[in-house]
Parts: structure tokens; C-alpha cells; sequence
């Protein structure tokens, strides 16, 4: 049995910190990772799907659980339920690439979460004992759904129990379905209905159409949880210093966000200390034009040395869409109405 301690969010009761502590008592596994990019792991993860590698036997649930949202949470508790009840680990089989970004290379689709903060949301909600990241390439693409069923489900996870959504498909041109896996004898699956918030199905393209339209909170209900992207505070322009705003400057390491324009938000420090502040996503039109996305962030009534720390930064209220102006000035009497509208909107 686990031992879980939550710590919870009186706004949105039911999401608890990526950093809980999670402590479990599992057989060695084969191979895996304790850290993952400066992430500190409970949960064992398990990348790239290793010729050979075997596992205990298990509870399963696949997909890519882009965001964590309600939807994921929920197949997670009850994938938690069905393990317990058979004395199993639970298991997740997650992909990297996300398989829409491998299809789709030249215009792929905005990412929730990097694999870095999805498995920091995972692991947070003290319900996956075991986290397979499957390298999605052109061989894996190309199984058929038996080869998948035999080569990953039976022989390499040893799975007893699949739980997966109601749209779940897979193997080669997505060909495989749940009635295929249901009369699969070598384990019992079941499909899990759809979660749905006001009549509307919980999904990540639900949250990104959120994101897009702005509609921050709508996208924190169907996450339960303010969206929130973290990231190094690396060393940029200084352009903001020279403006009377010094912010930091958060690197991004997907070329495409889920949302962009300016933005109150709150920012957790690695010391766990949360800070207020003005943040601007978006490619800069009135100083540069590179094209490319920059996530930048006024701490408000904050002085420090941020550079390599990495920030969480949560995205609480839309402030308007990123504009180009005529002149420096004119960008600056915008940014003094942000901090203006941002202290208005949270006070510190």
C-alpha cells in the first residue's frame, strides 16, 4: 500500500502540488530514472521501451494525458480502484513524441504541458505507481494492434487490467479499437465513459480552445487547476530592465503554446514562496521580429536573482491580446496599465 500525503488548494479542491510527497514499496523494476530534468521522482518512470525489459504484472491505462486534466484524474482514481482491489500496481503507457507532433511535424499541435510537468502532474496525483514513456517513431507507429497487443501489452508489461477511454484507438492507422481489446482473454479491459463538465466533454482540445479563446477560467475548471507552464529563467535581452520592468525570461521548450497574449498570473519559486505578476507570451511584434514565442514575467514588488531557477508561473487572468506599437513609449504607458490592471485583479 502507498502512503500519500495531499496538499490541497482551497480554490480547486481536488488538485494537490506536483511536489507531494509520494512514497511507494515496488519490486526493482528493470531500468529506471530518479530524476527527470531537475524533477525529483517517486513514481518509478520508465523511458524508451528497451529490448528485453519486463514487468510485474499490472493495471494499465494508455494515452498521452496531455494536461492531466479531469478526464485523465478520473480514469487515474478509478485505474487506483480496480489495482487495489486485485493487488497490482497501476501503469501508465504515455508517448514522446506526442503522435499528432510526429504526424504532423510541420504544423503540429500546441502542447499542455512539456513531458517534464506531465509527469509532475502524475506523479502529484499519488495515484500511478509505474510511468512508461514510450519513444513514439515510424516502427512503433507501424505495429499492427495484434503486434501491439502481444509485443507491448502482454509480453513487456504483463498487463492484467487495461483501462482506457471510450475513444481509444491504436497500432497502424489507429485500426485498433476497445472490441479487439475486449476479447483479448490474456487480460480484462474496460472502457472508461467520458467526464463532462456542463454538458461538454472534459478534454485537452476543450482546454486549448479555452486557452485560445482566452477563457482562463473554463480552462482551470476542466483541468482542476489554473493552467500553468514552468520553465528555466534564462538569460534574454535585457529589454525590460531598460523598459523599468525587469522580468524574467522563461525558456519554452515547445515551439508552439497553447495560448498567447498578456496575462495576470501567480509564480511559485523553487523556495515556495508565490509571487504576483504581469506575464506577456507571445513574439514581441513592437521590438522583434523574430517570430519566435517568448514567455516573459514582471514579478510585481519583487527584486532577486532568478537566472537557471525554474518558475512555475499559473495563468489566472487574460489582461488582453500581444499588440504592436507605433513607439517604446507607447509600449510602456500599455505595460504601466497591465501592472495596474494585474495589482487590481490580485492583489499582493
Amino acid at each position: 500500500m502507498s502512503t500519500l500525503m495531499h496538499h490541497g488548494n482551497r480554490r480547486y479542491p481536488h488538485y494537490r502540488q506536483p511536489d507531494c510527497s509520494v512514497f511507494f514499496t515496488l519490486p526493482a523494476p528493470a531500468r529506471y530514472n530518479r530524476s527527470f530534468n531537475g524533477l525529483t521522482l517517486q513514481m518509478q518512470v520508465h523511458f524508451g521501451g528497451h529490448p528485453g525489459d519486463t514487468f510485474p504484472p499490472c493495471a494499465l491505462t494508455i494515452g498521452n494525458f496531455d494536461g492531466v486534466h479531469l478526464g485523465h484524474q478520473a480514469i487515474l482514481r478509478d485505474l487506483r480502484r480496480e489495482a487495489d482491489a486485485r493487488g497490482l500496481p497501476t501503469a501508465l503507457l504515455t508517448f514522446e513524441p506526442h503522435p499528432r507532433e510526429f504526424f504532423s511535424r510541420n504544423d503540429p499541435p500546441a502542447r499542455l504541458a512539456t513531458l517534464r510537468d506531465k509527469l509532475a502532474f502524475l506523479q502529484g496525483t499519488g495515484l500511478v505507481d509505474r510511468v512508461h514513456v514510450q519513444r513514439f517513431n515510424r516502427g512503433f507507429a507501424s505495429l499492427s494492434p495484434q503486434a501491439f497487443i502481444d509485443s507491448v501489452l502482454v509480453e513487456r508489461l504483463d498487463t492484467r487490467f487495461l483501462l482506457i477511454g471510450d475513444d481509444f484507438r491504436f497500432g497502424s492507422r489507429r485500426t485498433g479499437d476497445f472490441s479487439l481489446l475486449a476479447a483479448e482473454p490474456r487480460f480484462t479491459t474496460r472502457a472508461m465513459p467520458t467526464v463532462e463538465l456542463d454538458g461538454a466533454r472534459a478534454s485537452s482540445t476543450a482546454i486549448r480552445e479555452a486557452l485560445e479563446a482566452g477563457d482562463m477560467p473554463l480552462a482551470a475548471r476542466l483541468l482542476g487547476r489554473p493552467y500553468q507552464l514552468s520553465g528555466r529563467v534564462v538569460h534574454g535581452r535585457k529589454l525590460g530592465r531598460t523598459l523599468g520592468f525587469p522580468t524574467a525570461n522563461i525558456h519554452l521548450p515547445h515551439r508552439k503554446p497553447a495560448l498567447a497574449g498578456v496575462f495576470a498570473v501567480e509564480c511559485l519559486t523553487p523556495d515556495g514562496q508565490r509571487h504576483v505578476g504581469a506575464a506577456s507570451l507571445g513574439k514581441n511584434p513592437t521590438i522583434d521580429d523574430a517570430g519566435c514565442y517568448r514567455l516573459e514575467v514582471y514579478l510585481l514588488d519583487y527584486s532577486g536573482d532568478l537566472y537557471g531557477q525554474r518558475l512555475i508561473v499559473r495563468f489566472i487572468h487574460k489582461l488582453r491580446d500581444e499588440e504592436k506599437y507605433d513607439s517604446l513609449d507607447a509600449l510602456i504607458a500599455q505595460i504601466h496599465a497591465d501592472v495596474a490592471e494585474t495589482r487590481r485583479l490580485m492583489p499582493c
